[in-house]
């Protein structure tokens, strides 16, 4: 064995580390003023946990991941924090309720040829449209339109949706694609509950989505 394989990694199919489940639940973020990140986390609409003295927690809606800070948290720079993704069904809406909260966010974008490009993706793909904001440190956030997962990002077995916002809006795009579908097959469909779930559960999970 070379040495630089990794006889944890479980590629041989052996136990190992990745067999267990190893979930990302809190990412400490660094701050100078911990009441004045409070105050701006809080407008944000983010679940202000409960914890021990001394840490604050928030927990974004609909996330299984939250972000801590608190005096001598963390040894990093204030505002060192960036690229920090916020997963959204419908960029314009994050945004907007963002804006509503009186938080200053960038126009939504695209990658082009040349860089971003101003406004979101023309075919709405996935990973796509970004916009971002910063907190009072500077500490960096993106958020990133996803309604179609690549493969393998989720566990086509597990369908879940974590809002009911999430819910509806993943509805809303197997409606239009049923009717779509509809065109293409002449005809009403009856069975349209199961091909509405169908897609849903494909969509989710990255795989062939159905015509």
């Amino acid at each position: 064995m070379s040495s630089t394989e990794d006889p944890s990694s479980g590629a041989s199919g052996t136990a190992g580390v990745g067999t267990v489940d190893t979930k990302l639940e809190v990412v400490t973020i660094p701050v100078s003023d911990v009441d004045r990140a409070k105050e701006f986390y809080g407008r944000l609409g983010w679940r202000l946990d409960d914890t021990p003295p001394g840490v604050v927690q928030f927990t974004p809606p609909g996330s299984g991941c939250s972000v801590q800070f608190g005096a001598n948290r963390t040894s990093a720079a204030p505002g060192s924090a960036q690229r920090l993704y916020l997963i959204v069904s419908d960029i314009e809406a994050a945004r907007n309720g963002l804006i509503a909260a009186g938080i200053e966010v960038s126009e939504v974008s695209h990658p082009g040829k040349d860089g971003l490009v101003s406004g979101p993706d023309p075919e709405h793909r996935s990973y796509f449209s970004l916009a971002s904001f910063s907190d009072p440190d500077g500490n960096g956030w993106l958020l990133q339109e996803v309604t179609t997962r690549l493969p393998g990002r989720i566990d086509s077995a597990t369908t879940t949706f974590t809002s009911a916002n999430d819910l509806a809006s993943s509805l809303r795009r197997a409606a239009a694609a049923h009717g779509e579908h509809e065109k293409r097959i002449g005809e009403a469909d009856a069975n349209w509950p199961d091909w509405y779930a169908d897609y849903m559960v494909h969509e989710q999970a990255g795989a062939e989505l159905p015509s």
